[in-house]
C-alpha cells in the first residue's frame, strides 16, 4: 500500500467529469422498487459518511434509502456508519494501514486528490463497465472534483458552494443596499458593527474558521491565488499582493472589532444571525434550513460573493462517494449508482443537500427547495487546489492566517514564510 505522506501534483481536468443512471424510478418505495439481478452470496458492504447521526440526512439515509436499496438489491446489505466530518478523514488514514476500509465512503471532495494518492481508491472508469453512462447523468462541475489525473476515482454525491446572508432589518435601518462589491461588503461591515440597544456587542460578519473553505472566496475575490495553475507551485501566489491585501483586510475588520466567530466562546454562526449579534455570514444552502427551524420569523435575504478585483468567486464544496480497493466492488457499484440516481438524489434535496444528478435538478422536489441562488453561484464557484496534501496546506494556512488575525506577523510576513512551506509539501 502506497504511503500516505507527500503531495503530488493532482491537476483539475476541466469542466469533463460527469454520471447519472437511474437505478430507481424517482416515484418508486421500496416496496415498488424492481429487484435487479441477484447477486449469488448475500453480502454487506460497509458505508462511512459523515452526515451527523441526528441529521434529517442521517434519517433519510437509514429509514429511507437503504431500505429502498435492499429490497431493490436482494443479496446485499448495507452497514452505514456515521462519522464526525474530520474524525471520518483521521479513521480512513488509519484504516488503510491496517487494512479496515470499508467499501464505500462519502468524502469531501477535497480528500478524493490525498486517498488517490495513497492509492486505496478504485479508479472507476477503468474498471466499471458501465462507468461512463453513469457519469454522464451528473453535473459536469461537481463531477470534476473526483476526476485527477485524467481518471474517475469517484462519483459526485452532493454539490455546494457559499453565498452571503444578510439581515435585512438591519440593513434597511442602516440605509444600506445589498452588497454586491467588496468595498459595500466592508462598508456595510462597519457600518453595522458596535453596540445594539441592549448594550450587546454586535459584529457586521462572522466567520467560524480560517481554514481555506473559508478564506478561498476573499483571496480569489481580490483576485489571488493558493498555487499556479499547474498547483506545482506557492510562491508568488499565496505571498501575491492581492492575496495578503485579502488577509490583511480581514484582519483589520478583526482589529477593529467588526468582524468574528472563529475563537473559542464565540457566539455560535445560526444563534448569532439569529438573535441579531452578526449580521452577515457567508454560508451554503444547509443554513436555510437550519434557520428555517431555529429563528423562522427573521428576515433575511441572500447575494452572491462580493466582487472585487478578482471577480466574485466562492468555494466549491460537495461531497464524492468512492470506492476502495477492498471493496466487494459489483454490490458497492450498484449502492453508488443507487445513492447517485435520480430517487436518491431527490430524497436527499429534501435534506437540503443539492443534487448531482441532472435529471433530480429538473423536479419540482428540487425546484421547490429553491437551490436557485447557489446553483447561480455555483458558475463562479472554484475548487481549492487538488493536490494530495491540501489537507496538510489547509492546516498550515490557518495556523498561519491565526497568527496574523493575533497581531503576530503582518499578513505579508506570514504569507512568505507559508509560500516556502507549501512549495515544499508540493515538490515532495
Amino acid at each position: 500500500m502506497a504511503a500516505l505522506t507527500g503531495c503530488g501534483k493532482s491537476p483539475v481536468v476541466s469542466e469533463t467529469g460527469q454520471e447519472g443512471g437511474d437505478p430507481a424510478n424517482e416515484t418508486a418505495t421500496a416496496e415498488e422498487a424492481a429487484p435487479a439481478e441477484e447477486i449469488s452470496e448475500e453480502v454487506t458492504i460497509n458505508f462511512w459518511h459523515h452526515y451527523s447521526a441526528q441529521s434529517a440526512e442521517n434519517e433519510t439515509l437509514e429509514n429511507v434509502l437503504i431500505p429502498a436499496f435492499e429490497a431493490e438489491n436482494p443479496g446485499i446489505k448495507v452497514n452505514a456508519v456515521s462519522h464526525e466530518w474530520a474524525d471520518l478523514h483521521e479513521k480512513i488514514l488509519i484504516s488503510a494501514k491496517s487494512d479496515t476500509l470499508p467499501d464505500v465512503a462519502r468524502l469531501d471532495s477535497a480528500w478524493v486528490p490525498e486517498f488517490k494518492e495513497a492509492g486505496i481508491l478504485v479508479p472507476l472508469d477503468e474498471e466499471m463497465d458501465d462507468y461512463q453512462s453513469v457519469a454522464d447523468g451528473l453535473l459536469e462541475s461537481a463531477m470534476s472534483t473526483a476526476i485527477i489525473d485524467g481518471h474517475a476515482y469517484g462519483l459526485a454525491l452532493n454539490t455546494n458552494t457559499k453565498i452571503l446572508f444578510y439581515n435585512v432589518e438591519a440593513f434597511k435601518e442602516a440605509g444600506l443596499e445589498a452588497p454586491k462589491t467588496m468595498e459595500d461588503f466592508i462598508n456595510a461591515i462597519k457600518a453595522l458593527s458596535g453596540n445594539n440597544e441592549n448594550g450587546q456587542q454586535v459584529w457586521g460578519y462572522d466567520e467560524p474558521a480560517l481554514a481555506g473553505w473559508n478564506l478561498c472566496p476573499f483571496i480569489w475575490s481580490y483576485g489571488g491565488e493558493i498555487t499556479n495553475e499547474e498547483q506545482t507551485q506557492a510562491s508568488g501566489y499565496l505571498n501575491s499582493p492581492e492575496t495578503v491585501a485579502a488577509i490583511q483586510m480581514l484582519a483589520d475588520l478583526y482589529k477593529e472589532g467588526s468582524i468574528t466567530g472563529w475563537n473559542s466562546g464565540d457566539i455560535p454562526m445560526t444563534d448569532g444571525f439569529g438573535t441579531g449579534r452578526y449580521m452577515m455570514l457567508l454560508e451554503g444552502p444547509w443554513k436555510v434550513e437550519e434557520l428555517a427551524g431555529a429563528y423562522p420569523d427573521l428576515q433575511y435575504a441572500t447575494v452572491e460573493m462580493p466582487a472585487g478585483e478578482g471577480g466574485s468567486h466562492s468555494v466549491l464544496g460537495g461531497e464524492d462517494i468512492s470506492m476502495f480497493n477492498s471493496a466487494n466492488k459489483e454490490a458497492a457499484w450498484k449502492f453508488m449508482q443507487f445513492m447517485t440516481g435520480t430517487y436518491a438524489q431527490e430524497e436527499m434535496a429534501k435534506c437540503a443537500q443539492i443534487p448531482v444528478n441532472k435529471e433530480a435538478l429538473e423536479s419540482d422536489t428540487v425546484k421547490n427547495a429553491d437551490f436557485a441562488p447557489f446553483l447561480e453561484a455555483i458558475k463562479n464557484a472554484k475548487s481549492r487546489p487538488t493536490v494530495a496534501c491540501w489537507s496538510e496546506i489547509d492546516n498550515e494556512l490557518s495556523v498561519a492566517v491565526t497568527g496574523v488575525m493575533n497581531g503576530e506577523k503582518t499578513a505579508q510576513e506570514a504569507m512568505d514564510e507559508l509560500a516556502v512551506k507549501v512549495d515544499a509539501l508540493l515538490a515532495e
